[in-house]
């Protein structure tokens, strides 16, 4: 691995991947993309038993791109046979494209620290050594990062993604905290097991009126929760927020800001989101309102310039880049960014920009649907 290169990725998942076969395009031959464990590692992470919640289908020969694609012309459904993979099989699906257009990776490299020299190079300390480059694309996702900060005693919970299998939950009754897709889907993999659940949803996703499914949870979710309460094992309860859960002997005591207490005799399942893992590099960006990082016009870090994010992370004011189909198409004007100041030759942005894979124009962005 080349201890200076022009432009580092961190991060092998789906934005690492698909931000990387940009650039190899463009003709960019000093890059690197680096991750803490495989390609896609974040997917294999998964719950054996989570699927994605977006369709793939083989429609690119029609000018449809399938909606998990990460570069044009290629499709999840297409390789995987499957039409909602699990993170397993979409890993696969990543290292075929890693394979295919020959990206120059490293596995088992941990980022540990960051630092900007001279308002030029950085120098990224890692568990493999030093590394230094001109531009720095954030690409670490959020999944591995789960947030614990969101009430006291939320470290009695056990969060929705260190659950390795619905299967291991032996207890008869549980708790979810969470009324979005993670809570959802816990609820769902519960009852499938026949398990009695409560869930607590601060709102309830599942009646509010928006064709943005960033907002809202996904017709492929609704549709599941809706199956699981024809079973009767299930409870919801909207509109509250939790303040705090505490334990006592075997049990959890589970108080909301609305004045009511719910007992459970398991950790309650926390679904309630992630830091995300620029919690890692915070001193290098401007975070707002909404506690995501700031970026400019070119996803570049309004603090720290030369440094880009990418992936589920992403916000530019009120629009949510939080799926693959969303952020997949910022990975053209990141790297466009990019190449101009590198002189690469940007001509394959074309056809990014012919398959939907190039969203510059944000002022389209969240229009409702008519029916």
């Amino acid at each position: 691995m080349n201890k200076h290169v022009d432009v580092l990725i961190v991060g092998a998942g789906a934005s690492g991947i698909g931000v990387g076969i940009v650039l190899k395009q463009m003709g960019c031959e000093n890059f690197c993309v680096i991750d803490k464990g495989d390609i896609g590692e974040t997917f294999r992470r998964w719950p054996k038993e989570m699927r994605f919640i977006t369709p793939s289908f083989p429609s690119q020969g029609f000018g449809q791109t399938d909606l998990n694609a990460v570069a044009p012309k290629t499709s999840p459904a297409y390789t995987l046979d499957e039409e909602h993979p699990t993170g397993e099989e979409y890993a696969e699906y990543l290292e075929v494209l890693a394979d295919h257009y020959q990206l120059p990776l490293r596995t088992k490299v941990e980022v540990k620290e960051i630092r900007k020299h001279n308002n030029q190079l950085f120098e990224v300390v890692t568990s493999k050594g030093k590394l230094c480059s001109k531009f720095i694309v954030w690409a670490a996702g959020e999944y591995q990062y789960p947030d614990f900060d969101v009430f006291p005693g939320a470290e009695n919970c056990i969060h929705s993604s260190q659950i390795h299998s619905w299967e291991e939950m032996k207890a008869d009754d549980y708790l979810v905290i969470g009324g979005y897709e993670s809570g959802i889907d816990a609820l769902y993999q519960l009852n499938r097991l026949n398990k009695k659940t409560r869930l607590l949803a601060e709102t309830a996703t599942w009646e509010i009126d928006s064709s943005d499914p960033s907002i809202v949870i996904s017709p492929y979710t609704y549709g599941r929760m809706k199956e699981a309460l024809a079973d009767d094992r299930i409870e919801m309860y909207e509109n509250l927020t939790v303040s705090s859960v505490r334990k006592e002997g075997n049990s959890y005591y589970v108080e909301t800001r609305e004045g009511e207490q719910f007992t459970t005799c398991t950790p309650p399942v926390l679904a309630t989101g992630y830091k995300g893992s620029t919690s890692m590099i915070s001193q290098l960006f401007e975070f707002g309102e909404h506690g995501k990082p700031l970026v400019n016009e070119q996803d570049e870090s309004t603090y720290c310039q030369g440094l880009f994010l990418c992936g589920p992370e992403l916000r530019h004011g009120s629009h949510v880049f939080c799926y693959i189909y969303k952020f997949r198409q910022r990975y053209a004007v990141l790297a466009e960014a990019i190449g101009s100041r590198l002189n690469l030759n940007m001509d394959i942005l074309e056809l990014y920009q012919k398959e939907n894979f190039y969203l510059d124009d944000l002022s389209g962005c969240g229009e409702r649907c008519e029916c």
